[in-house]
């Protein structure tokens, strides 16, 4: 027998990460030609948006994929406008597996293991025997530096193979260029969708794509603000492993354990370390003599003792404003006519912070006897397979869609109807079923905040259907008091040979609501604008002189309001934003006056100008108007001005009524939630 085992330990060594992935290259997401494809450009966009952001730069990255020669091999170009990577460590960066800066910080981004784009170089190496190159510039007057890189899978270690200085006219950035096998094709699991989806979830970058046919295609932004930078946390309690306490304990540069939990642990203050301590009996122990039962003990504690959520600033939600423009610009080949976003607030999973956004369009060319497209998005990145087993699908199918206007057989499964569902899930660490990182793994926490998310969403679009049924209804009535009764009575008039009669009291009659028609709005782009704080009475946009020119679509130029005597202005961002001018009709067709409150909620970020009539409150969320009583068949009209809007963002904006009984109102809901 102990020869046996000696022979055996002649063949057993270690082997390199490289060359497991290598032979597994599946595991990443390179199982198939096609997927192989579009995980190699999932994988060079990631790298570019994480680092346009963290150098707070706007995306501008450009994917281009074009045939080779050879059947079956395409060359794969990603270009962007980021920081650029130093000399010194591009072989690493491109050329090494597990190798990167964001594995050990614990805050949201795409990219943390430091594998996808070397994965991506080790299969173009691997499939087509050519070799990556790369070239970066880090600043002005700094020469782009070109590499051609491969990896020694035997070792994990980049191998260069020529370095050259190259004249380059962007400023700084990074190209890589990769030759691989590959299969390009069309449809919902395609490179263009995938850029398309990441479009929406990504309103700040702009892509351009030319398809292997030379056909270009732009995603222009929809906002010019970078997400705001995420801040790195600490582990918290509740997300450790007994073995990670020991490790950290072991390795603690703090001599008292009730600092160490202090310092080393997020959520962890001075009392809750004491009650930490006390629960577990090791008030007197130096971290790094912590045993293995006396870890085990502070790590029951951390269960039993109250510890506060994480901080929440590691993560970078996208926010409903922005899911609204994302996917409005993507879906206007369908013409929506309606369109929800929900962003619930953070919560935890195993001590880690994450947070759900969720997007419902409805309507317009969508195919409405199919099944609801379903978009999942995990730290601003689409995911294109697996949908059956991701979480995100798993959500969808947990609301009962038939409450809200969709069609689901047994209120379960995926609705039907002409419906795109978005769900996104950002967090400092998305519980993937893989290292392909293309579904998210079923979690009770994330499966209860996709559902209260998507319920909140469901309820705005049945509101919105109720009341386009309501206004439908009413419309019948309303094309005949405009279009046969004025006939009738001038017919009638002739005919008698008398006046004709006062039609208002009939027509009052036959109505008998209060019309709200839906906000008409205009835009007008601002340049350089700065806005006063939104805590200032009525603030409105200015410049350093006191005013401001804006410039209108139409090129005539609008001048803004004065700037507020003692308002100090600051400058806000998106640098390139838009006034939008709204406007909302009322007619009284009840046979009695009417008065009421009237409540236009804002979109995100929004900075009310002004408004004729005044409000009565200016809120952060919302404006709120006081309509006097209105005379049978009287008409009014608001007109109000806010900045820093997208384009579009006022169309379809929610309106609510107070005071009044909401069966006799058609074109607003009624208002729950008092006045703040």
């Amino acid at each position: 027998m102990a020869a046996i085992a000696e022979e055996l330990a002649k063949g057993q060594k270690e082997i390199s990460v490289a060359e497991f992935f290598e032979r597994n290259r599946q595991i990443l997401g390179f199982d198939s030609p096609t997927k192989a494809l579009i995980t190699s450009v999932k994988e060079a966009v990631d790298n570019a948006l994480d680092a346009c952001e963290e150098a707070n730069i706007l995306p501008d990255i450009a994917v281009s994929v074009s045939p080779t020669e050879h059947d079956g091999e395409y060359t794969l170009v990603i270009e962007d406008n980021g920081p650029g990577v130093v000399k010194k460590q591009m072989p690493n960066i491109f050329a090494r597996l597990l190798y990167g800066s964001r594995f050990h910080a614990i805050r949201q981004s795409r990219g943390q293991q430091g594998i996808g784009i070397s994965a991506v170089v080790l299969y173009g190496q691997i499939t087509t025997g050519h070799h990556a190159f790369v070239t970066s510039k880090i600043g002005h007057g700094k020469p782009a530096v070109r590499m051609e890189l491969a990896i020694d899978t035997k070792t994990n270690q980049p191998k260069t193979f020529s370095t050259e200085l190259d004249h380059w006219e962007k400023p700084h950035g990074t190209r890589i260029e990769v030759v691989l096998k590959a299969r390009y094709q069309g449809g919902k699991q395609s490179v263009f969708e995938y850029l398309r989806s990441t479009s929406i979830v990504n309103p700040h970058a702009k892509i351009t794509f030319t398809d292997p046919t030379g056909q270009a295609f732009v995603f222009d932004r929809a906002s010019d603000e970078v997400p705001p930078k995420t801040e790195a946390i600490k582990p918290h309690p509740l997300g450790t492993e007994l073995g990670t306490i020991l490790k950290m304990a072991k390795h603690s540069e703090y001599r008292k354990m009730t600092t160490f939990l202090q310092k080393e642990f997020s959520s962890v203050g001075a009392d809750t370390a004491k009650k930490l301590l006390a629960e577990a009996k090791v008030e007197n122990v130096a971290p790094g003599d912590l045993t293995r039962d006396e870890a085990r003990r502070l790590h029951a504690a951390f269960g039993k003792v109250k510890i506060m959520a994480p901080p929440t600033d590691c993560l970078a939600p996208i926010g409903e404003t922005l899911v609204r423009r994302g996917l409005k610009k993507e879906t206007e080949d369908v013409s929506p006519e309606y369109i929800a976003t929900v962003t619930r607030p953070p919560s935890v999973w195993g001590g880690h912070p994450f947070q759900v956004e969720v997007g419902v369009v409805y309507g317009g060319t969508l195919p409405r006897d199919g099944q609801v497209r379903i978009l999942r998005f995990a730290n601003r990145v689409p995911l294109l397979y697996q949908q059956g087993g991701c979480e995100g699908t798993l959500g969808v199918q947990a609301v009962d869609w038939r409450r809200y206007g969709l069609e689901q057989r047994g209120g379960k499964g995926t609705p039907v109807g002409p419906a795109i569902i978005l769900v996104h899930v950002a967090s400092t660490k998305v519980p993937f079923t893989s290292e392909a990182k293309e579904a998210i793994a079923p979690m009770e926490e994330i499966h209860k905040e996709i559902k209260l998310a998507l319920q909140d969403a469901a309820r705005g679009l049945g509101r919105h259907l109720k009341k386009k049924a309501k206004r439908a209804k009413v419309s019948e009535k309303f094309d005949l008091v405009t279009k046969i009764l004025p006939e009738i009575n001038k017919k009638a008039s002739t005919m008698l040979r008398k006046p004709e009669v006062d039609l208002a009291p009939i027509v009052c009659k036959i109505m008998d609501v209060v019309w709200i028609d839906d906000v008409s709005a205009e835009y007008a782009k601002l340049e350089g604008a700065t806005l006063a704080p939104k805590a200032a009475p009525l603030p409105v946009p200015t410049s350093a002189a006191g005013g401001l020119t804006l410039e209108a679509f139409d090129g005539d130029p609008v001048e803004a309001p004065a700037e507020v005597p003692g308002v100090p202005a600051e400058p806000v961002k998106p640098k390139q934003a838009y006034l939008g001018k709204g406007t909302l009709t009322i007619t009284n067709y009840k046979q009695k006056a009417q008065g009421f409150k009237l409540y236009a909620v804002l979109p995100d970020n929004a900075v009310f100008v002004e408004a004729e009539p005044a409000p009565r409150k200016v809120a952060e969320r919302y404006l709120l108007w006081d309509v006097p009583k209105m005379e049978p068949a009287a008409k009014a009209e608001i007109r109000f001005d806010v900045a820093g809007v997208g384009k579009g963002d006022l169309d379809g904006l929610d309106l609510y009524v107070e005071g009044i009984n909401e069966i006799n109102v058609v074109g607003a809901d009624p208002w729950h939630g008092g006045e703040e």
